[in-house]
């Protein structure tokens, strides 16, 4: 592929961008009167321009938007400003050390660019070697300069006005810790829905009860679901007074509530939100629980008793750090124990089975050619159109696949949004680097070939073959353009917000009558997803630090995706989601993400030194310890909690939260 294909694969996708921006403009523009009401937090609609995004600064996003707005485009400039360094250095030297090579002739090809241009046994090399664990320390570095500026507490101050049913307050084991508040938890997940559409079904009748007041004439409704866009009326699905309707219905739901409520007390969940006067009992509390001291088969020594300590068997009591109540889905709550790990187990299962054959776009192209659906792309004989083609294909499906695993997690059925947002992230960004960076790389289609390879008998005698995919002259232009379409399309659809848009139409369609499409547009808003937005960027972001070496061109379209993430992230914030409260650990988990990305880098450069030069010359052997040296630091880390002046997190944590969780495994 010349270089010059690459050029004008930019120039179209960046038409795309124009494209959608416009089309974004237009629509804010067309923005009605009515709709000018619902603002910020009810509806995804802005009539702000999006030039004036530049205006909002971090005090204004942290007020409106929450602390881990303002954490998440901490993380995102610190990304940028790592990757302003690695296009200085890899533009500025490793491309031109590439270019110097002469494996691939004189020919504009694209190759010349890569590594692969260079002969083995070139002393040049050390160069590559050098720049990756150059990148590593440059990536810890600017890690370790984000996580400084996180001020966290172990979990933020949860307030006492949350918790105001006083129970009993003779704490004789720790007679110098004052409760407070505590608070039983039921399960009130039925006891939440039905509150909810009585709401709905409250506010739909006052709706046409103002309406009947204004025009002085009833409104007749079909209550069935898409019912206002059918135009027969036929047996079961006769139209009825709407005031009437919602009146009776109200009336049913308030006497399902009531119901529900009484049985409300005698399901409790096993577990109770404490509040004590401050933090040092809270810390005194939890280390006393959570010491770990061997007694014979026991790992853990017996917490301080009470007269009432055998009654409540608080051996089996389970104490931790209250989430912030903005963190909890209080409706899920019902949801734990077996039952919890059967249904996580169930839908991960169903989950890698079908990623299993399904893991990359090109089985599902493959697929489609069988129906000639990519044939008259390649009768074309275009290299732009076979080039644009694959990529978009690649985007799209690379779009699709991981919503399957984003709902996996919500199925899932989190007690907290940061667990739900933190197993997004870990799910989707593992299934991201199989789908299009680890098997594309390699020449393969799935994970169930990767492993028919990874333990055939000829494993090794098809290893060098496989290895040396990696590093075709052609294939890091496939990811060069898959660069540059997350950068200008997939921006873009974030901007647009697509799929939040059909969401949007099929509540509508689905609505029952104007006042519930009227509720439908007033609560339209979704809550930022930091999982799936961390787990898409760390996979551009690992994609191009992989290849920043063996092909540095990538690093400039890398910048640009994340400067357009930054910026349409930006805007969407404080303009179209919802605030959410997460913990640290979503955060941390994303550093830890970026620091795989250099890692990746030198698997990347070990592979092609073991390839051209064998695995015992210098640059080989020297690039295979900083890697095991490099794993081993941050396996003892995560594992151990050693190295931690090595490693890239450097948060200030405060242990002041005055409330506690306890799981009593039973009834409280």
């Amino acid at each position: 592929m010349p270089v010059s294909d690459c050029t004008l694969l930019c120039s179209l996708e960046g038409m795309c961008l124009i494209m959608c921006v416009f089309v974004f403009s237009v629509a804010s523009a067309m923005q009605t009167p009515a709709d000018s009401r619902y603002e910020r937090l009810t509806s995804v609609s802005s009539s702000v321009d999006f030039e004036q995004r530049d205006n909002v600064s971090n005090d204004e996003i942290r007020e409106k938007c929450g602390e881990d707005s303002v954490h998440y485009l901490s993380f995102q400039r610190h990304i940028i400003g790592l990757l302003v360094v690695v296009g200085v250095l890899s533009v500025g030297i490793v491309l031109p050390v590439n270019f110097s090579g002469d494996l691939l002739g004189e020919s504009e090809n694209f190759g010349r660019t890569t590594i692969a241009n260079l002969k083995s046994g070139n002393n040049l090399l050390w160069l590559h070697t050098t720049f990756a664990f150059l990148y590593l320390l440059l990536t810890v570095y600017s890690m370790r300069r984000h996580t400084s500026k996180m001020h966290y507490k172990e979990d933020d101050l949860v307030s006492r006005d949350n918790f105001t049913k006083t129970l009993h307050r003779n704490v004789l084991a720790y007679e110098n810790c004052v409760v407070l508040d505590a608070r039983i938890c039921y399960d009130v997940a039925k006891l939440m829905s039905l509150e909810s559409e009585r709401k709905k079904a409250e506010r739909s009748k006052k709706f046409y009860t103002d309406l009947m007041a204004k025009e002085h004439i009833p409104t007749m409704i079909n209550p069935k679901p898409c019912g206002h866009l059918c135009c027969c009326i036929i047996a079961g699905c006769e139209q009825e007074e709407a005031v009437n309707y919602y009146t009776k219905l109200e009336a049913k739901l308030k006497e399902e509530y009531r119901k529900e409520r009484e049985k409300v007390n005698t399901k409790p969940l096993g577990m109770a939100f404490v509040t004590f006067q401050n933090e040092a009992m809270t810390s005194l509390i939890l280390k006393d629980f959570n010491a770990c001291q061997c007694h014979g088969c026991h790992c853990r020594r017996e917490p301080k008793s009470s007269p009432f300590s055998s009654l409540l068997n608080t051996y089996n009591w389970t104490v931790t750090y209250a989430p912030d109540p903005q963190n909890v889905y209080w409706e899920h709550l019902s949801t734990g124990g077996l039952n919890w790990w059967l249904r996580c187990f169930i839908i991960n299962c169903f989950l890698f089975i079908l990623l299993f054959f399904l893991t990359t776009p090109a089985i599902i192209i493959s697929t489609m050619d069988k129906f000639n659906v990519t044939k008259p792309v390649e009768y074309l004989n275009n290299p732009i159109i076979t080039q644009f083609f694959p990529t978009l294909l690649l985007w799209c499906f690379s779009a699709l696949l991981p919503t399957i695993v984003y709902y996996s997690a919500f199925f899932e059925a989190h007690w907290t949004r940061s667990g739900e947002n933190r197993t997004t992230m870990h799910k989707c960004y593992t299934f991201l680097i199989f789908m299009v960076l680890l098997l594309p790389s390699l020449g393969l289609s799935s994970l169930d070939v990767f492993f028919r390879w990874l333990f055939d008998k000829k494993f090794l005698d098809e290893a060098k073959v496989r290895f040396e995919c990696v590093f075709l002259p052609d294939n890091g232009a496939f990811f060069v353009n898959y660069v540059i379409a997350s950068a200008f399309i997939g921006n873009a659809m974030d901007l647009l917000r697509i799929p939040y848009f059909l969401m949007y139409m099929i509540r509508l369609c689905l609505a029952r009558s104007a006042a519930e499409r009227r509720n439908v547009k007033k609560h339209q808003a979704y809550e930022f997803q930091f999982g799936a937005a961390y787990a898409w960027m760390m996979n551009v972001f690992t994609v191009v630090m992989t290849y920043s070496i063996t092909c540095p061109i990538i690093v400039p379209f890398g910048l640009m995706y994340m400067l357009l993430k930054h910026l349409v992230d930006r805007y969407n914030m404080y303009y179209a989601y919802l605030p959410s409260k997460l913990d640290k650990k979503i955060h941390s988990g994303a550093v830890n993400q970026v620091v795989a990305a250099p890692i990746l880098c030198l698997f990347w450069l070990l592979f092609f030194s073991t390839v051209r030069t064998g695995f015992v010359a210098p640059t080989s052997m020297f690039t295979f310890v900083v890697l095991i040296i490099t794993i081993i630091i941050c396996l003892s880390h995560v594992v151990f909690g050693h190295f931690r002046y090595l490693s890239a997190h450097n948060y200030k944590v405060r242990n002041s939260s005055v409330c506690l969780i306890i799981y009593t495994h039973g009834s409280v």
